[in-house]
């Protein structure tokens, strides 16, 4: 009988510990002699190396996706001719692949019957969700958030970009590299109070993009 995989999604704001739960996971896997994979778009630039980082300071090393890699036939020929057969694939940051590398992914999961868990971001600064995000929410088997909570005690919600003074930003580019400097998660109360703040001390108009 073939072996039954599964897509599993799970997401959650920025800081919440996304990153160290793969790591955590790719750990687990090692100690009990299990072989897995890690993967990570290429997009994501803060590491010039290919390695997976968590904000607690760990590390493991990774293949990259790039926006043109078929992620199907690298996986048949890189990853499942390797012996012992990898039976676990591991994404970071996977609200930068492109609705049909998840397509393929779900096609590893069908016909090889591996796991692929994708961790990443729900939505991005504007509250709008990411290409990657929106159709593993469509397809994925499994779906699980990773929450935090935001400094007035609600569960965080938004990947709020902010400038050089801490001002939230709601005009830019889609896909903007940070950490701390650059994005604050907050929850939706939190959110809208900081825009009316900000656009009151810079004269803006308040939009709700």
């Amino acid at each position: 009988m073939n072996r039954i995989g599964k897509l599993y999604f799970r997401y959650g704001t920025m800081g919440s510990a996304k990153t160290a739960l793969l790591l955590t996971q790719a750990y687990n896997f090692e100690e009990r002699g299990m072989a897995y994979k890690c993967l990570k778009p290429v997009v994501d630039t803060r590491d010039a190396r290919n390695v997976i980082r968590s904000r607690i300071g760990i590390e493991r090393e990774c293949g990259w996706i790039y926006p043109e890699t078929d992620l199907y036939n690298m996986i048949k020929e890189e990853t499942l001719s390797q012996t012992p057969r990898p039976q676990w694939i591991l994404v970071d940051e996977a609200q930068f692949l492109t609705s049909r590398q998840v397509d393929q992914l779900a096609a590893v999961v069908d016909d090889f019957g591996c796991n692929v868990v994708c961790y990443g971001l729900r939505t991005d600064f504007q509250t709008g969700l990411f290409e990657g995000s929106r159709r593993l929410f469509e397809i994925a088997d499994s779906i699980e958030e990773v929450k935090s909570t935001c400094s007035c005690g609600r569960k965080t919600i938004v990947n709020a970009r902010i400038d050089s003074h801490g001002e939230i930003m709601t005009q830019g580019e889609q896909v903007e590299i940070g950490g701390n400097e650059r994005y604050m998660a907050v929850c939706r109360k939190c959110w809208r109070e900081k825009k009316v703040q900000s656009a009151s001390r810079n004269q803006l108009p308040l939009t709700n993009d």
